[in-house]
């Protein structure tokens, strides 16, 4: 396969096949590929100048490239890029004696009669410039081939403007494809197969519609509570459930439900809850990756017991634990019946944790003491621990009071 020497060798054999034709049709005529110039510009003598002004991917060779890599980042097939080389031919001469006119025709009738590069053409440019020795463009199982393009007069006029104060000569546009450009990088092969497996199953990706608490779609889920999982296409042959960080495996699964309780160890705060369905595949079978569900979120309440109040600090022990880098806030509200108006309220913040801990201490300044009863509520990641405002509840609570 070629390298990237291969686009210049292509227009070196380019100009090894038209130097003859070309001096044939107009004696002393000269084939170059130089960038078009004005005309006296350090030129003499009747010139084909052969222009590589455009380089666009290979449609069809681009649309099956296979994969390069593997997940871990070993080569499994060398990079290969398929190019198409677009030139544009100018001819200058003596008008008097219509030399680009013939030149031209040299051209064209040459390009039209030899459309493929041969072996022979590219190993004779290669040999008459050193330099473009081992390009492997004659290794090459697709042969370039050189087709017209038909330009409009207003591309030509376009194209033309990108040259500066260079006056139009007579032009033909030609594309050369297809040129395939190899790495050097050298794969690491595999193994032979030796069996094979077909598996065919339908398409049904399960869908999450919403997660509730058994208690009630109205109910906060807390450390203690039964999650629903309510969608569609949730039962499958191994379902699983990925609560934040956690994944785990559903006691019951329905099409249409999965019920599990709150795991252990599933942190306070908004909680993404996803769906995954694994494929067991190969011999002897494994666990595959296989249908996801979408994301839905819930919140995962704390639940906290006042330990100790003083006027200084505030101790509660809390569940679930805790973790490092999670926001936690202690909230206080005036309990006194009938409450002042407005009622006292205060927050404190703790600083960031770095160990897990379901015990927490909070250091309070400024708060009325002398007796006064607060609620309190603690906040971690933006879940707030519930509140019970019923005076006649035997949950009423919970209340701190600060002496």
């Amino acid at each position: 396969m070629s390298n990237y020497l291969a686009i210049a060798t292509v227009t070196a054999a380019l100009q090894q096949i038209l130097q003859g034709p070309v001096v044939n049709a107009v004696t002393g005529a000269n084939v170059g590929f130089s960038r078009p110039v004005a005309n006296g510009s350090g030129q003499s003598g009747p010139m084909v100048n052969v222009y590589l002004y455009q380089v666009t991917p290979n449609a069809t060779y681009r649309n099956v490239d296979l994969p390069i890599r593997r997940a871990d980042g070993t080569v499994v097939n060398k990079p290969q890029a398929a190019l198409d080389l677009h030139y544009l031919f100018t001819f200058s001469g003596s008008d008097d004696n219509l030399e680009p006119q013939r030149m031209l025709g040299a051209v064209a009738s040459t390009l039209h009669a030899q459309p493929l590069l041969s072996t022979q053409n590219i190993q004779a440019a290669a040999a008459h410039f050193g330099f473009l020795a081992g390009s492997g463009l004659d290794n090459q199982v697709e042969r370039v081939r050189f087709t017209p393009t038909a330009l409009s007069l207003e591309d030509f006029t376009k194209l033309w403007s990108a040259f500066f104060q260079v006056e139009y000569s007579l032009s033909a546009a030609y594309q050369a494809s297809v040129v395939l450009i190899e790495s050097d990088d050298t794969p690491q092969e595999a193994l032979p197969v030796q069996a094979r497996n077909l598996y065919v199953l339908p398409f049904q990706q399960p869908v999450i519609n919403q997660v509730i608490s058994q208690a009630g779609s109205k109910q906060p889920i807390l450390p203690t509570s039964t999650l629903v999982i309510q969608g569609s296409h949730l039962l499958s042959e191994f379902t699983s459930v990925r609560l934040g960080d956690l994944i785990v495996a559903p006691p019951t699964v329905t099409d249409k439900a999965i019920i599990l309780p709150v795991p252990a160890g599933l942190r306070a705060g908004v909680q993404g809850v996803q769906v995954i369905q694994q494929l067991q595949m190969g011999t002897p079978p494994q666990p595959h990756p296989g249908f996801e569900s979408n994301v839905a979120a819930m919140v995962l309440h704390p639940v906290i017991t006042p330990l100790t109040a003083t006027a200084t600090q505030i101790s509660v022990k809390i569940t679930p634990t805790v973790q490092p880098a999670q926001r936690v806030t202690l909230l206080l509200n005036e309990a006194t019946n009938p409450p002042p108006s407005p009622p006292a309220a205060y927050t404190f913040t703790l600083p960031p944790l770095t160990v897990s801990t379901s015990s927490l201490n909070f250091t309070i300044a400024k708060v009325q003491a002398g007796g006064t009863k607060y609620f309190i509520r603690v906040l971690v990641d933006g879940a707030e621990s519930l509140l019970d405002l019923d005076p006649a509840s035997v949950t009423f609570g919970p209340t701190v009071t600060i002496t």
